[in-house]
C-alpha cells in the first residue's frame, strides 16, 4: 500500500472501534463510568516516574527543535503537574452525569408525554498542540459524557500523551469499559490530521486546541462539525464610572496572571473623559508588572511609558506580556471598537453604572461577557463546571466553556398510550 493507503486504512480503523465503543458507553452507568475516571487518576499517580521519563524525550527533542520557553513550559510534566492531571479526572468523576437527564417534559392534550433527554454526541476527535495535559483532560470529559475519543496530540507532546493514554486505557480496562473508549492517534504524520478531519462516517464532530494556525488549517478541511475558537482576542473596557481601584486591580490581573491563557485580556479601552486621571495608573500597574504597553497618540501623549501602537496591534494575540491601549469616547464606540477587533471571546467592562452594564451586555456579542471581573475567569473550572475541553466561540450547540454537559446532545422520547394522529 502507498503511505496515504496506510494512513487511510489505520484512521478507518481507529473510526470504526470508537464507533463500536461509543456505543457501549453511551448505555454504560454512571458508576463504572466514575470508577474508570478514578483507576486512571490512581494509575497516573502510580506510572508518574515512567510518564515524567517520557516526557523528559518530549523536552530534549523540544530544546533541539528550538520550541520558545512558553512552549516549553505548556509540554513540561513535573510531579505536581501530574498529580494536578489525577486530581482533574477526579473532579470530573464528581460532576454530574449528564447523559440520561430530563431537560424538560410536558403533556400533550391528546395525552402524549414527551421528554428532552441528554445523549452522548458519540465519537468526538480531539486535535491539540503541545500540553500534554490534555490528552488526559479531554479524554476524562469525553468519557463522563459517553462519548469515544479519538485524540490526536501535537508531535512535540507525543511521548508524554502516549504514557498518559496508556493510564487512561488502563482505567478503563479496571471498569470493564471497552479499551478503544480512549484512542490515540498513534502517528505524528500530518496526513493523519486531514483524514481524520474527513472521517464523517465515523466522526461527530471534531475540537482543536491550539494556534491560530491549527484552528485555521481544521477550520478550512474539515467535514466533520467542528467545536472552535480561533483566537482568544479578549477586550476590557473602563468605563467613566469604573472605580479607580477595582479597574487597576482588574486590568493588571486580566493582562498578567498568565498571559499565554486565551482568555488573557489583548486590547484596553479607556473613556477619554478619565483617562487623563486614571491612565497614567492602569499604565503603572501594567509596566510594574512587567507589561509592555502599545496605545494611540492621546494615550502616548499622557504617558511617555506608551509607545506607539500599530493598527495590527489591536488585531493581535500577543499571549504575551503586551497590551495594546485605546481611548474611547463612551460605551458605544467601546463596543463598535470590540465588535471590528474581537474575536467574541471574552469581553469585559468596569463600570458602576448599572445602566451602562446592561447595554454592554446585551450588545457585545461574545461568548463571554463579563462585568467588574477580570477576563482571566474564562474558564469551565472557574465556572464551576468541573473541567472543559475548551471555549467554543461559534454560536451553534455549544457556546463558551465546553464542559461535560455540552458534550452531549438531546433526543425527543414521546410515550402514548395508542394515540394516532387524525
Amino acid at each position: 500500500m502507498d503511505g496515504h493507503a496506510d494512513i487511510q486504512s489505520l484512521m478507518h480503523g481507529i473510526g470504526r472501534r470508537a464507533k463500536e465503543a461509543a456505543a457501549e458507553l453511551s448505555v454504560a452507568s454512571t458508576e463504572a463510568k466514575n470508577k474508570a475516571l478514578k483507576e486512571m487518576a490512581a494509575s497516573l499517580r502510580r506510572r508518574s516516574n515512567e510518564i515524567l521519563s517520557e516526557n523528559a524525550k518530549d523536552m530534549a527533542a523540544g530544546e533541539e527543535k528550538g520550541l520558545t520557553g512558553a512552549m516549553l513550559d505548556r509540554l513540561r510534566l513535573t510531579d505536581d503537574r501530574i498529580e494536578g492531571v489525577a486530581a482533574g479526572l477526579e473532579a470530573i468523576a464528581e460532576l454530574p452525569d449528564p447523559v440520561g437527564a430530563i431537560d424538560d417534559e410536558w403533556d400533550r392534550p391528546n395525552g402524549l408525554h414527551i421528554q428532552r433527554v441528554r445523549v452522548p454526541l458519540g465519537v468526538i476527535g480531539v486535535i491539540y498542540e503541545s500540553r500534554p495535559n490534555v490528552t488526559a483532560d479531554a479524554g476524562g470529559l469525553c468519557l463522563k459524557a459517553g462519548n469515544a475519543a479519538i485524540l490526536r496530540g501535537g508531535s512535540e507532546s507525543f511521548h508524554s500523551s502516549r504514557a498518559i493514554t496508556e493510564s487512561l486505557i488502563e482505567g478503563l480496562k479496571a471498569a470493564a469499559l471497552p479499551e478503544h473508549a480512549i484512542q490515540l492517534v498513534p502517528k505524528t504524520d500530518r496526513a493523519a490530521v486531514g483524514e481524520l478531519l474527513t472521517m464523517t462516517d465515523f466522526v461527530d464532530v471534531i475540537v482543536p486546541r491550539g494556534g491560530k494556525s491549527l484552528i485555521q488549517r481544521v477550520t478550512d478541511e474539515s467535514k466533520v462539525p467542528l467545536f472552535k475558537h480561533l483566537e482568544g482576542l479578549c477586550h476590557t473596557y473602563v468605563h467613566e464610572a469604573a472605580q479607580p481601584d477595582m479597574a487597576e486591580s482588574i486590568v493588571v490581573n486580566a493582562k498578567m496572571r498568565r498571559t499565554g491563557i486565551c482568555g488573557s485580556m489583548e486590547n484596553l479601552l479607556i473613556d477619554r473623559s478619565v483617562a487623563p486621571a486614571l491612565l497614567g495608573r492602569l499604565v503603572d500597574g501594567l509596566t510594574a508588572a512587567g507589561c509592555e504597553v502599545r496605545g494611540d497618540a492621546e494615550s502616548q501623549a499622557m504617558d511617555s511609558r506608551v509607545v506607539a501602537a500599530s493598527d495590527e496591534d489591536y488585531d493581535t494575540e500577543y499571549l504575551d506580556s503586551i497590551v495594546a491601549l485605546k481611548q474611547v469616547d463612551g460605551v458605544d464606540e467601546a463596543i463598535q471598537f470590540i465588535r471590528d477587533h474581537g474575536s467574541e471571546h471574552t469581553d469585559a467592562i468596569i463600570t458602576d453604572d448599572a445602566a451602562t452594564a446592561e447595554t454592554f451586555v446585551n450588545r457585545v456579542d461574545s461568548a463571554i461577557v463579563m462585568i467588574n471581573a477580570s477576563t482571566q475567569f474564562a474558564d469551565g473550572g472557574e465556572f464551576g463546571m468541573g473541567a472543559e475541553i475548551g471555549i467554543s466561540t461559534g454560536k451553534l450547540h455549544a457556546r463558551g466553556p465546553v464542559g461535560v454537559e455540552q458534550l452531549t446532545s438531546m433526543k425527543y422520547v414521546v410515550r402514548g398510550t395508542g394515540q394516532t394522529r387524525p
